[in-house]
């Protein structure tokens, strides 16, 4: 992915979003206020990236007091989802930092100023970093994450951290997505007793409940994505390699990647930008509105259907929207789906037992993978929701990365996720492969675990490809996603396809917190 593709793309999706104006569709905190904050003059739910910028340059609003808003809403609403496990104490001094830099003409582009939410597996050397879990719970690393730098060298206001699932999900044969022994469940803020899915669990609420601008994601398989669609969010999953690793807890150096989650495309874009090292797009940078437009593209429509009629009839609706819009779409079955299936888990335990080993050696707490097995077997409270530790035990007896076996399992899985995608973009001349990113978001049951048999996200996060999660309606109350995959570093090209779709489909709607699932229409 060339850098200037992805700030060129933002710049033009700058355009359209200040073009376009702010939709009039309002979330509510849960007590059936809508989230505008007092003061602000802008709806926290639906403003994007260059309109708050606007506002910033005409000295109409002030980072302090869009972050102040964001804090104030933390206070108010996180208590229903619990997906934010602490705010950064510094956030408004930061805040007041942005707000010289703007008076002074000196705003660093457009994060500067605004609220970021950081996934708690993501190294932060002002507030502790645990990936949920109490082993790491003491003192903070010594150094942020290089994404984290990137943030802040942009003027982002780094806001506090997000909840996760314990390990990122890597740690028992039956996890619950979005609980954590340091952060306990978050819940989905459209029903909440409904899983927000894992592992980016707490980012993909907290951005739901419009509880900061931006957050950040991490994903091994389906773990950006997966959260970005259960809460009717956006997520990029980018391409292996685009966003550093540097000070990221690890799964496996093959897969592992950061990335951005917005509640649109556009800020999702920006973020992008400055994550992988690029400058993107100035605040006040002039340039003419310019809509997507689907006319012409060439969309796979993988349907998925063992994920229910329910969801089938979302990616239905879905294909009849972008038809409309004068997009052609073909229906099309990936292949090599159950060989990655059966490969996947096993080269992941041997990279994991690696992996671990060398992020654990740079903090204090266990030293190692059988250090950390341990320390689960003492702290009974790392055992009331995450069970069992089966996957570090069989991580432990896992043969090395440098084994042959283990090698050429990873080269097949290198070679048909890549085939998978590539054989079927090419044999129907697509642009994109578009799939549902998830079912229904499942019932929270910590004795039964997930219910999460998801298949989409695997070819891309196997082959290091990048994949776009983007509303596309509901069943009843709960959101359903389209994801979008497409070739070797082409997120550029995605994010650009994502922000038509997402104009074309206009499927964002407010969470209600609702206790339970009503029997409300499915959309």
């Amino acid at each position: 992915m060339r850098r200037s593709g992805v700030a060129a793309v933002a710049a033009a999706l700058v355009a359209g979003a200040l073009w376009a104006g702010t939709p009039d569709v309002r979330a509510e905190d849960g007590t059936g206020a809508p989230a505008a904050a007092a003061g602000l003059g802008v709806d926290l739910d639906t403003v994007t990236i260059p309109q708050l910028q606007a506002r910033m340059a005409k000295g109409s609003l002030t980072s302090k007091a869009l972050t102040s808003a964001y804090l104030r809403r933390i206070d108010t609403v996180d208590s229903k989802i619990n997906a934010v496990l602490l705010t950064d104490p510094t956030a408004l001094r930061q805040a007041a930092a942005s707000d010289e830099r703007h008076r002074e003409g000196r705003a660093r582009g457009p994060l500067d100023g605004i609220p970021v939410l950081i996934k708690d597996n993501v190294n932060t050397r002002s507030m502790p970093t645990t990936a949920g879990s109490l082993a790491l719970a003491g003192s903070p690393p010594d150094a942020d994450a290089l994404l984290v730098k990137r943030l802040r060298q942009a003027g982002a206001v780094i806001l506090g951290k997000t909840n996760l699932s314990e390990w990122a999900n890597f740690r028992g044969a039956k996890p619950t997505s979005g609980w954590s022994a340091v952060g306990g469940q978050t819940h989905n803020p459209y029903v909440l007793d409904r899983n927000p899915c894992g592992s980016s669990a707490g980012s993909g609420a907290a951005l739901a409940a419009s509880l900061a601008q931006v957050a950040i994601g991490t994903e091994t398989d389906g773990s950006i994505v997966c959260p970005a669609g259960m809460n009717g969010v956006v997520g990029l999953k980018p391409s292996l390699g685009v966003v550093s690793q540097d000070g990221v807890v690890p799964i496996s150096a093959e897969q592992d990647t950061a990335g951005p989650m917005a509640r649109n495309v556009v800020d999702t874009a920006l973020t992008l930008a400055v994550l992988s090292g690029g400058e993107g797009t100035h605040p006040g940078a002039e340039a003419k509105p310019r809509p997507g437009s689907l006319r012409g593209k060439r969309i796979g429509l993988w349907r998925l259907p063992e994920l229910g009629p329910d969801v089938d009839a979302v990616m239905t609706r879905t294909a009849r929207k972008l038809r409309t819009a004068g997009a052609e779409v073909v229906e099309v079955t990936p292949p090599y789906q159950k060989r990655l299936a059966e490969l996947e888990f096993p080269a992941l335990l041997s990279e994991f037992h690696r992996d671990i080993d060398a992020y654990l050696a740079t903090r204090k707490g266990p030293r190692d993978l059988a250090a950390l097995i341990e320390f689960n077997r003492t702290h009974p409270e790392e055992q009331t929701c995450f069970a069992g530790q089966e996957l570090f035990e069989q991580a432990l007896e896992a043969p090395s990365t440098t084994d042959p076996a283990y090698k050429a399992m990873r080269a097949e899985l290198k070679d048909l996720s890549r085939r998978s995608i590539d054989e079927t973009m090419a044999a129907h001349r697509l642009d994109a492969i578009a799939a549902p990113t998830n079912p229904p978001a499942w019932t929270t049951d910590c004795k039964r675990g997930d219910n999460d048999v998801i298949p989409s996200s695997t070819p891309a996060a196997v082959a290091g490809y990048p994949s776009l999660s983007v509303p596309a309606g509901s069943v009843r109350e709960l959101p359903v996603g389209v994801l979008l995959t497409a070739g070797h570093h082409q997120d550029a090209e995605l994010l650009s396809l994502g922000a038509a779709v997402e104009q074309r489909l206009q499927a964002w709607r407010a969470p209600r917190y609702l206790p339970t699932t009503g029997t409300g229409s499915t959309r």
